[in-house]
């Protein structure tokens, strides 16, 4: 959202490179939808590929300056500092954004969140900013809050990776309660917490001071910015979250969480990945915090073997570990089913009938809810577990994946999201 009132931007009008006659067009069959996993996660589609619907201009009941050609909704480049932006019909509070974007030459554009109207002239009046821009090519020098992933004006985004200009970059935005992620391309770039005394005092000491609704909204509307400058979005997807989930894993280092053992854990192109070593013994990957009552979510794709899990409540001394386990193994071996290390042993198999609902070599969606002595497991949306234990009940103790012994494994995991209830 860099503001130019000294020089015009000039831009190329035909879409720069992009590959977009080969890349953008051979994988558009695959834009615009929702997978049945992703139904069954609760996303919906902000765009439908075809039109416009759920969308108009800010302050209008109309939409101009936008158009939508194969698959890609555009931003033609006619708007300015005072208009040409668009907004979501529905208003949103707690949520996780999907979206991939890409930018002509030497462009400038931005996404916003919890957009108020009313009386506000402007999307970034009230809505916090997640910077698209052309980091390289912008005729402006560009200070490190003004470059791509930034919240706009108030903090910089960190070991950015982005696609050149042309190439479609994939944005997360997670907001829930006054805690707000940015990622870019499978990696957490942002993270702050609104409404603190920090905050406010960023606030004070740069270019929104004077406006006083900024990012005070609790919900508001998702907008797009034409801000002179071609641009173009697809697979715009969101989900409504809690207000207190949060982020376990940032999608570039291991953060938050205690390595034990020596199997390998590391993490690469946004996945968190764990591996048999030489010496193909158990290996955990735990968190530094210790969790009672939640709600996780988490992303798992099997490749060689794949044997691990997912403890809750647990406790280790070394690679010895005490608690329960959310089963995580090749077909026909009790995934999503209770096993108790150091204790009782299986407390909850999984029926033949249950077993086709892991997808091997794919990637799995595990969700597991545990409320005093209660627990509850899903795999890809299908029931696997639903246990009462009063042993469980008593307990509390850190979140931990395992890769287990033997060797030859490897498993990938992403999207670690948990809800403390």
């Amino acid at each position: 959202m860099i503001r130019k009132s000294i020089f015009v931007l000039l831009f190329v009008s035909v879409f720069v490179s992009c590959n977009y006659n080969s890349d953008c067009k051979k994988d558009q069959k695959n834009n615009n939808i929702l997978t049945e996993q992703e139904k069954q996660e609760g996303w919906n589609l902000l765009f439908d590929g075809k039109t416009t619907n759920g969308w108009r201009g800010f302050q209008s009941d109309t939409l101009t300056g936008w158009d939508v050609k194969n698959g890609l909704l555009t931003g033609l480049g006619k708007g300015g500092d005072l208009g040409g932006d668009i907004i979501t019909d529905e208003q949103f509070d707690n949520f996780e954004l999907k979206i991939e974007w890409a930018i002509s030459e030497a462009g400038n554009s931005g996404i916003f969140y919890r957009v108020l109207e009313e009386d506000y002239s402007t999307v970034y009046s009230t809505g916090p900013e997640y910077q698209l821009i052309d980091d390289i090519g912008f005729p402006q020098k560009l200070k490190d809050w003004q470059m791509t992933a930034a919240n706009y004006a108030m903090h910089p985004a960190k070991e950015t990776k982005i696609k050149p200009v042309g190439e479609f970059n994939t944005t997360k935005i997670i907001v829930a309660g006054n805690h707000v992620e940015h990622w870019l391309n499978g990696e957490k770039v942002v993270e702050y917490t609104l409404w603190t005394d920090e905050w406010k005092e960023l606030v004070k000491n740069c270019k929104w001071k004077d406006y006083q609704g900024y990012g005070l909204a609790k919900k508001g509307h998702i907008a797009l910015q034409d801000h002179g400058s071609l641009v173009w979005f697809r697979n715009i997807k969101i989900r409504e979250l809690d207000e207190n989930t949060v982020s376990l894993f940032n999608g570039k280092n291991l953060d938050g969480w205690k390595i034990h053992g020596t199997e390998k854990w590391f993490v690469n192109n946004g996945e968190l990945i764990c591996e048999s070593g030489p010496d193909k013994k158990y290996g955990y990957l735990a968190t530094e915090k210790e969790f009672k009552n939640f709600e996780l979510t988490l992303k798992f794709k099997q490749e060689t073997n794949g044997n691990s899990g997912i403890f809750f409540r647990s406790s280790l001394d070394g690679t010895k570990i005490s608690g329960w386990q959310v089963e995580v193994a090749p077909p026909g071996k009790n995934t999503g089913g209770i096993y108790e290390s150091c204790g009782r042993g299986w407390l909850n198999e999984i029926p033949e009938e249950k077993e086709k609902f892991l997808k091997m070599g794919e990637w799995n969606i595990m969700r597991i809810r545990v409320i005093d002595d209660n627990v509850v497991t899903w795999l890809n949306g299908e029931e696997m577990t639903n246990l009462i234990d009063e042993k469980i009940g008593e307990a509390t103790g850190v979140v931990a994946l395992q890769i287990h012994s033997g060797g030859g494994i490897m498993v990938r995991w992403k999207d670690v999201l948990i809800l403390e209830l």
